[in-house]
């Protein structure tokens, strides 16, 4: 049906300088040119959602890191500057290895996927850029790697005993080391021997229940009355697992974790090549393995977002593979 006119359309076709007309082309040419979004402002944006979200700190500085790389190299102001091209130059800038250039570029294709997310940008045109790296699958620590390093560890040192249930931890339960500087007290069921991790100190943000053998439950209350001590004696206020020789927390990025510098000491001291955070955690998933379990259970243990992860914590030489096969055929 053809619109009526009459008494209420306005014809507003002025040509008047510095009337109304040319005030309303102001306002329209002002929008236009406000649509284009502040490249650092939407950085900025993006990371006061991450925080209420609950991202780790860690995460949140690679965001900020990689961004401002990102605009240092290819000079861009605004979102809509953000091309294929512009991303390809960046890549182009770098003199790391291919693996490092992929982990920079997951980064900020997650920036853009927010900025989609917003509305800020029309179409996922990164979809396609990519990193091509051989992987190399790592090999995981062993029965006979952690059996060598406990026997080595003077558990009668306050930091003897807290890094050898840190090891045991790590290797039977598959913790990340970042997980383990936030355990608390709460979250062990001595009771039901469970650990109950909530989504506040996992990196996807989900629940996951593990279970924990005897041996550690015992090492964990012996370590728990020893923090008491330490934490009283330095008037310390917190209920963390595994804390400094003055009851201060180890809730650092996992480069700088006083664990991670252990092991790494444990390892060049004793010549043991698997002891650390993530071998050890890549021994937890191959022993579940050994013993039967699926993949999709071993990633849920992980607490990984997809099997295709997983699969890269499993080293499978070509023995194991045709022996497993055979009970197939």
């Amino acid at each position: 049906m053809t619109k009526r006119k009459g008494i209420f359309d306005v014809n507003l076709n002025l040509n008047l300088d510095g009337g109304i007309l040319s005030e309303q082309q102001d306002l329209n040419q002002t929008k236009t040119f406000s649509e284009k979004r502040d490249f650092q402002s939407a950085v900025n944006i993006i990371i006061k959602q991450m925080k209420v979200s609950g991202y780790r700190e860690r995460t949140i500085s690679d965001y900020i890191r990689y961004s401002n790389h990102f605009q240092k190299i290819t000079k861009i102001k605004y979102v809509e500057d953000i091309s294929s091209q512009t991303i390809y130059d960046w890549l182009d800038s770098m003199d790391v290895s291919a693996q490092t250039k992929l982990t920079r570029l997951k980064c900020l294709k997650a920036i853009l996927g927010k900025f989609l997310n917003n509305q800020w940008i029309e179409s996922k045109f990164w979809h396609d850029i990519n990193i091509k790296v051989s992987k190399k699958v790592k090999t995981g620590a062993n029965d006979k790697d952690v059996n060598v390093l406990l026997s080595l560890i003077d558990v009668n040192t306050f930091i003897g005993l807290r890094d050898a249930v840190a090891v045991l931890m790590l290797y039977r339960t598959g913790v990340r080391i970042n997980t383990l500087g936030q355990l608390e007290q709460k979250h062990i069921d001595f009771n039901n021997k469970i650990l109950n991790l909530d989504g506040a100190i996992l990196k996807n943000h989900q629940l996951l229940k593990l279970p924990i053998d005897d041996e550690v439950i015992k090492l964990l209350k012996v370590l728990i009355t020893q923090n008491n001590k330490i934490r009283n004696y330095y008037n310390e206020k917190n209920e963390f697992i595994f804390i400094s020789a003055k009851g201060k927390s180890l809730l650092t990025k996992s480069t700088n974790n006083a664990i991670s510098k252990r092991l790494h000491f444990y390892s060049k001291k004793y010549g043991l090549d698997n002891i650390n955070p993530h071998a050890l955690r890549r021994g937890f998933a191959k022993n579940l393995l050994n013993k039967g379990a699926n993949l999709a259970l071993i990633s849920k243990a992980l607490g990984h977002s997809n099997l295709e992860v997983t699969t890269q914590y499993l080293d499978i030489n070509v023995d194991e593979v045709v022996d497993n096969l055979r009970s197939f055929i």
